[in-house]
Order: C-alpha cells, then sequence, then structure tokens
C-alpha cells in the first residue's frame, strides 16, 4: 500500500568512497577481514554441532570466541558483532524462503569477499559518534581517521546506520557508508500506455522497449577477451608465488575490475535515464540464472541485466514511479498484442512473425515489450 501524501517513508541511502589508508591502517583492515571470515566460520561450525547434538538452533555470541583466539581483541568489536548479526540473518533469509536462499556456508580465503561491516554507535548526551567524516576522511573505530576521496557529502537530516569497508582483488580500498532519513513521498503521477515503458530482455541487444529501441550494450568481456587470454597465457608460463608472477597477476585483476566498472557505468547511465524519462516501467521477472544454464549461446551475465533491473527500481521509486514486474510465465512473446490470440507454434529463433488470426506483422522484441507494458499496466489497475 503507497504512503499518504502527509506521510513520511523511511528509506536508506549509500555513498561509497574510495579510501587511501596507511600502511598501519591497511593492516589493520586486513586483519579485520580475516578475524570476520575466522568467526563465521567458527560460529558455523559449532551452530551445525548444536543442532546435530539437540535439534535446535544456538548461534554463540563473539564473545566466547575472544579467549581461545586473542588476535580478535586486535580488531573492532563492531565488525565481529555485525558477523554474528549477518549469520543469523543469513538462516533467518533460508529458513523463511529455502528456494531462493541456500544455507549458510563457510568461507574461503581465496573466493571470499574481502569486507566488513561496523554499526555507529551514537553516545550519550551528544558526546558524539563511533563513525564520523571529517573534511577529508572517515573516523572508523580502532583505525582512526582514514584519508577518503568524499566526491559527496551528506545531506545534513541524514543519519549513518553503519560503514563497510571493503578491498577489490587490485588492492583498493572502499567504504559504503549507509544513511538513513525521512522523506516525504512524491505525488505519483497515475501511469498512461503514453507514458509507461515496457522493457523485453534480449541476449542479443540487451533489452529491446515498447517503442522498439534496443539498448545494445557494449560486450565488455568479450572486447577485452583476446587480451585477457594474452595475459593469462603469460602467467602460466611464470612460477607461483614469484614477483614476476604477482604482477601479472594484478594486471588481470585490474582488467577485471575495469571491465566490471564499465559494466557498471553503463548500467547506471542507461537506467537513470529511462527512469527519468518515463512515469512507470513494466519488466518481466526473467530468471537469469536459470537462462543462463540452459542457454549455452553467450554470456548472459556479462551484460549486468540483472543489476540493471535492480538499479531502475529503486530509481524509479525514489522518484515516486511504479516499477512493475510481469511474471515471468507469461507468453509475451507468443502474444499478439493487437488481436490477444497466441502463437504457440512461434519458433523460438523467429525474430519476425505473422499472426495467424489477424495477419498483423510483429518484431519479435518490440511486440513482446508492448504485450509487458499492456499487462503491466493491467496489474498496476487491478482490471
Amino acid at each position: 500500500m503507497a504512503p499518504k501524501q502527509n506521510e513520511k517513508c523511511i528509506r536508506n541511502t549509500t555513498i561509497k568512497v574510495r579510501l587511501y589508508p596507511t600502511p598501519e591502517q591497511a593492516v589493520l583492515f586486513d586483519k579485520t577481514f580475516g578475524c570476520c571470515r575466522y568467526l563465521w566460520n567458527q560460529m558455523l561450525a559449532d551452530e551445525e554441532r548444536f543442532y546435530h547434538e539437540t535439534d535446535m538452533h544456538f548461534i554463540p555470541t563473539p564473545a566466547k570466541y575472544k579467549a581461545g583466539a586473542p588476535f580478535l581483541k586486535e580488531v573492532d568489536s563492531g565488525a565481529l558483532a555485525a558477523v554474528h548479526q549477518n549469520l543469523r540473518k543469513a538462516f533467518q533469509h533460508f529458513f523463511d524462503n529455502p528456494s531462493s536462499y541456500r544455507h549458510p556456508t563457510y568461507k574461503k580465503k581465496k573466493h571470499c569477499k574481502n569486507s566488513f561491516t561496523s554499526y555507529c554507535q551514537y553516545y550519550p548526551s551528544g558526546k558524539g559518534a563511533s563513525i564520523y567524516l571529517t573534511q577529508d576522511g572517515i573516523r572508523l573505530p580502532k583505525a582512526g581517521i582514514v584519508k577518503a576521496n568524499l566526491y559527496r557529502k551528506p545531506l545534513h537530516w541524514w543519519t549513518l546506520k553503519s560503514a563497510t569497508v571493503s578491498k577489490t582483488p587490485s588492492g583498493k580500498y572502499f567504504c559504503s557508508l549507509m544513511f538513513e532519513y525521512a522523506e516525504k513521498p512524491v505525488a505519483l503521477v497515475p501511469p498512461t500506455p503514453e507514458t509507461t515503458l515496457g522493457l523485453n530482455y534480449s541476449l542479443s541487444h540487451f533489452y529491446i522497449d515498447s517503442n522498439g529501441r534496443a539498448a545494445d550494450a557494449p560486450h565488455w568481456m568479450q572486447q577485452s577477451q583476446d587480451k585477457l587470454i594474452r595475459m593469462q597465457q603469460r602467467l602460466t608460463r611464470m612460477q607461483r608465488g614469484s614477483h614476476n608472477y604477482d604482477q601479472q597477476l594484478l594486471k588481470i585483476q585490474r582488467l577485471h575490475e575495469h571491465i566490471a566498472n564499465q559494466r557498471k557505468d553503463f548500467v547506471h547511465k542507461e537506467s537513470r535515464r529511462i527512469a527519468n524519462a518515463w512515469n512507470a516501467v513494466c519488466i518481466k521477472d526473467t530468471n537469469l540464472v536459470e537462462m543462463a544454464q540452459q542457454i549455452k549461446l553467450g554470456n548472459i551475465m556479462d551484460a549486468g541485466y540483472g543489476k540493471f533491473r535492480i538499479c531502475l527500481q529503486y530509481k524509479l521509486e525514489r522518484l515516486g514511479k511504479p516499477y512493475i514486474v510481469v511474471e515471468k510465465y507469461f507468453p509475451s512473446a507468443k502474444t499478439c498484442h493487437r488481436c490477444g490470440s497466441v502463437n504457440e507454434a512461434l519458433s523460438p529463433n523467429a525474430k519476425r512473425w505473422i499472426c495467424p488470426a489477424c495477419g498483423a506483422v510483429h518484431d519479435r522484441g518490440k511486440n513482446a515489450a508492448i504485450n509487458l507494458r499492456d499487462k503491466g499496466l493491467e496489474q498496476y489497475y487491478g482490471t
């Protein structure tokens, strides 16, 4: 149910900034990454053992492990407490919806994202907070003031809730600051067929909209494939653990990071363009993971369509515009948008087809997008 006009919504927003820690601060961050990973594995092992012995679920607190592992006292206790909360939430999500969430698993050093979260503690009598921003840095527990590139300042009524420090494979440090704020919702504009856009996923064009426009996202991984192959071949001829091996591996990691940044840049710009230009967007609930397992031609996950849907949704919601999801089994490609008949004999490879009922000639992608737009508006108005 949408909030009333005079009610305020509590929203969260995140600002991600680049950190430039000193060598001592970088060592502390790396220790915290390892301690959080160690604590996660220990708590998960104890939870599984307790469940097998008592048939009940119980996750010990971090205080239990500090006596046997004194190195846990060297890092921020708030980061360790956040690990306990994250594991508890992971089990809660798994119990509530096991089909969408998997059972929590152990974290390996080589296959685990280096990150930790510290929640902001506000001291009584207005004495300050455990995390705060300075002119050119961020004050973090245990680490002190860490130099940062604060390209964007939060508004004065935002409340800082947490800070998540992460490290990329190429050795760069980032901090994601999560803020909470109260926002008065904007007036909703009723969507119409003229102001609503339907988006149909396309393997070759990223998407095709209801106006027949194709996004044609660049295939960044494919463009860098030859360069990446040469760099990996050079790496295989080097001795593992040598200086040259580490330098070559760093070059490969930087190239992968560059490709990921290209994908993010396109996704954010395209989602912002659509959110500003249209009053509503109708999109199909396509299971990209299932599609990637069935279709072996091309890399479906390389385009970043899933990230695009997430960005488009929150950008529309912040503007008070509907983001309408049509269920994935709706036959959008086989349905004629003019007469409504379903062509069950339509080949999956057909780009253009003629409706056997009314004789209309359809472009497959544009026709599917128009059907998604019309179906989404039906769902929105409940007709």
